[in-house]
């Protein structure tokens, strides 16, 4: 799992900068996840995620001099092959978290991709650009757990 993910950021990033340095505005775009954050049973792939979290803002901190950004974008509960296979009741569970009412598309993260890469997003770097339809947002945290959400009033 680290490997994959983190080392094969590294590496992939270490190959292409050689090739970006001459750019005036080359762009690093890493993917990491949500998951970065913690996922019960999934200490690896969160530890890795976060790593390149880690690792693209350091990027940004070193290469912006050199007009070279770089980010990543956390996906949430993404629909592919992958959350296909995932039960019935927990995906579920998952989409029925997420204020936007659906899975995210591979699309939706191509979009934010597309956004980084453009003359628009130069401006931007070190950022983690959440693809994820508010499953972050804390009023959807809170409302998952029966909690106020926004416009609600907490108990005192």
């Amino acid at each position: 799992m680290i490997d994959v993910n983190l080392n094969g950021t590294f590496l992939c990033c270490h190959y292409a900068l050689p090739l970006l340095r001459g750019s005036a505005n080359g762009r690093i775009i890493n993917i990491s996840s949500l998951a970065a954050g913690g996922n019960i049973g999934q200490a690896n792939y969160a530890a890795s995620k976060a790593g390149v979290i880690g690792f693209t803002r350091t990027l940004a901190i070193e290469l912006a001099r050199r007009h070279l950004t770089a980010n990543a974008i956390a996906p949430g509960f993404i629909d592919t092959e992958m959350t296909r296979a995932v039960p019935d009741k927990a995906r579920k569970h998952w989409i029925d978290h997420v204020p936007a009412g659906r899975a995210g598309t591979p699309d939706d993260v191509a979009g934010v991709v597309l956004f980084l890469a453009s003359d628009e997003a130069s401006y931007i770097t070190g950022e983690v650009m959440e693809v994820d339809g508010g499953m972050k947002m804390p009023e959807a945290v809170s409302a998952s757990f029966g909690g106020p959400t926004r416009g609600q009033p907490t108990a005192t």
